[in-house]
Parts: C-alpha cells; structure tokens; sequence
C-alpha cells in the first residue's frame, strides 16, 4: 500500500492484560516485559509511538500505544510483533481507534505550537493525553458552512482560554465507527476538567452525537507501564 502524502495513518490502541500472566514466575514476567519493550522500540523506528499507563484512571484497559505512522503496513509490522510477544498472548484490546490526519476545515488563520494547518500530528509530550471518539449529528452537517463556521469560531474562543491543552483533532470518516477520535495533551487533568464544563454550555453542544468513552491517559514509557501491572 502506497505511503499517503501529506497524510500520517493515526492509531489509539488500548490493551488490558490478562490477570493470568500474573502466575508465570517473577523471572519469566521480566523477560516478558524486556521482550515486548524491545520489540515495539525496532519496530517503531520509523514511527512516532507514545505508550501511557490508563492503571489509576480505567478499570478496563491498562495501557495505550499511541501511533503516528507513514503507512497503514508499519501499523501492521507493530501490532503484529506485539502479538507475537510471550505476554502479547495476554493482552486484550478492549478499545482501538483508527484515523486519519487532515486540515482543518474550520482552522485557516492561525496555528499553536504543535499545530500545523496541513493537520500533521506533533506531540508535546505533555504528562495527559484525554482522548475521545467523537460523532457529530446529522443535523450539523446541514447547517450553512457559514453557521458551522460560527459556532467553531465560540469553540476557539473557548479553547483560547486553557492554553496548557492542545488538542490533536484525527479524522475517521468511513474508515471506523467514529467521526472523529480527539486527542488533548495536558499539564494536569483540572484544566481539563475545566475546558469541557466550559464547553458544555456552547451552543453547537446539541450538535453531537457520541463523545464516549473517555479516556484519561499518563505518558510513561512503556516499562514503566509494564513494571506498574507485576
């Protein structure tokens, strides 16, 4: 499959670890960890993979690979070399998320640190990820361009006023069940907190379908991770 110019193939995917690993002896599960450290460290070379621990915030799922990929083929090189781990025997993935990136049809005058118009993904690598799927109503897309343009522009406003947050916005359009997935790196989860009460008084809020379930997640590398399930 040919790389997509301009365009990076986005993957959320959340794994929970079968408690049973936990009966393999104490040597045996340090081997695992090592294993499964040193597989996703070859084979992201030449992707962007972020790993964060979900252990204090989600009873069902225990860690997430974040990935920012070229091709849909390295995604698969990754994902594969993880299943074929001794504890990728373990792992479940109760949630994933596939998109795409793609400009912004609302965004034209003006970028943040980490922000491109071109909608390319550049981590901050901020202590909190909150990530979403998120599907607007039918009823949104009906509206003038120049309305939807409107109620946007109150969403910036909005945003203006937490600039500890930047959010990645990925497009999933026909590709998976949600419209969009979106991404928030954060200093801490209170400005987040505060950034979506705020947001919930907007008025395009009757315009959106799903934006469930939420995840609140902590950017550790992937031992660490590891190391906090035994």
């Amino acid at each position: 499959m040919a790389e997509e110019k301009g365009r990076d193939f986005v993957k959320y995917t959340f794994f929970k670890l079968d408690p049973a690993w936990g009966q393999r002896s104490a040597p045996e599960r340090e081997r695992d960890k090592e294993e499964l450290t040193t597989v996703v460290e070859e084979l992201s070379s030449a992707m962007l993979v972020n790993s964060y621990s979900l252990t204090a915030t989600r009873g069902d799922v225990d860690f997430m690979l974040w990935k920012v990929s070229p091709s849909m083929e390295m995604l698969e090189s990754l994902l594969g070399g993880i299943r074929r781990t001794t504890i990728g025997g373990y792992l479940h993935t109760p949630y994933s998320y596939f998109a795409l990136t793609h400009p912004s049809p609302y965004v034209s005058e003006h970028t943040h640190p980490g922000q491109e118009l071109t909608g390319a993904i550049q981590p901050l690598e901020r202590p909190y990820l909150f990530i979403y799927p998120f599907t607007k109503t039918h009823q949104w897309y009906q509206l003038s361009r120049e309305e939807r343009q409107r109620l946007m522009n109150e969403h910036f406003t909005i945003g203006h006023r937490f600039p500890t947050i930047k959010i990645h916005t990925t497009y999933s359009f026909g590709l998976d069940d949600q419209e969009f997935v979106l991404g928030f790196e954060g200093d801490n989860p209170s400005d987040f907190l505060e950034l979506v009460m705020a947001l919930r008084h907007q008025e395009q809020r009757p315009y959106t379908q799903r934006d469930t379930p939420i995840f609140t997640c902590l950017h550790k590398p992937l031992r660490e991770c590891l190391d906090l399930l035994g």
